[in-house]
């Protein structure tokens, strides 16, 4: 599953370029959407990895791999940007009660807004900057930053460095990686399966845990009766 979502996200950006990668990074401001694939496979497409794919500007084909990588990353920042500014607004609207009401919608429950609320209170505004190249936390930033009311200019200022560092770095991986990138993908995709594999044993896990808890709290009425 892991791996076929992969394949859809590299396909998707494969046939749609510079705006796919401006999506997936909109929807990363506020929801997880492997980001750190996204940015690396953009790269590698700017290097010109992958036969029949090119880096195009409204139909207007850019030649230079330098121009591409930076065409790239650019649209990544500005995608986040964009959704991050309307994660902010959607915290800043519709507050906690938003979040009490819909806060597992948008996986940012009860403890997942307290902790949210911790990173906040240590960090000030820096939160935001250490929260934009922080994987995984820097999907869940945006609405947060809303809800506690940081200032617009601030937190704008803020997410266009922590995402340019972002989409500029991890591009610049892709278009080193180049042609290898395809190698690089297989590897990965075993990785993904190890990582799927884990989950599915600590599943079984937990389960089996549980069933012998529960096995042994109903023995123990009858061995005191």
């Amino acid at each position: 599953m892991v791996a076929s979502l992969s394949s859809h996200l590299t396909s998707l950006i494969g046939n749609h370029g510079l705006y796919a990668v401006f999506l997936l990074m909109a929807i990363d401001a506020v929801l997880p959407a492997a980001s750190e694939l996204v940015m690396l496979y953009a790269g590698a497409l700017a290097a010109g990895a992958f036969a029949g794919q090119n880096v195009d500007v409204f139909g207007t084909r850019i030649s230079s791999h330098a121009g591409a990588y930076v065409a790239m990353a650019l649209s990544g920042t500005l995608g986040y940007l964009v959704g991050s500014i309307g994660g902010w607004a959607l915290g800043l609207y519709g507050g906690r009660p938003l979040l009490e009401r819909r806060g597992r919608w948008l996986h940012l429950g009860g403890d997942k807004l307290d902790r949210a609320e911790r990173w906040f209170d240590r960090w000030d505004d820096w939160a935001v900057l250490i929260g934009r190249v922080t994987p995984v936390v820097r999907s869940f930033i945006s609405i947060p930053a809303g809800v506690f009311r940081m200032p617009f200019w601030r937190y704008t200022v803020l997410t266009l460095i922590g995402s340019a560092v972002w989409c500029f770095g991890l591009a610049g991986v892709g278009l080193g990686l180049g042609k290898s990138y395809t190698r690089f993908h297989h590897d990965f995709r075993f990785a993904e399966y190890a990582v799927a594999a884990a989950i599915v044993a600590l599943a079984v896990y937990l389960l089996v845990r549980k069933w012998r808890s529960s096995r042994l709290s109903s023995r123990a009425p009858d061995s005191i009766s």
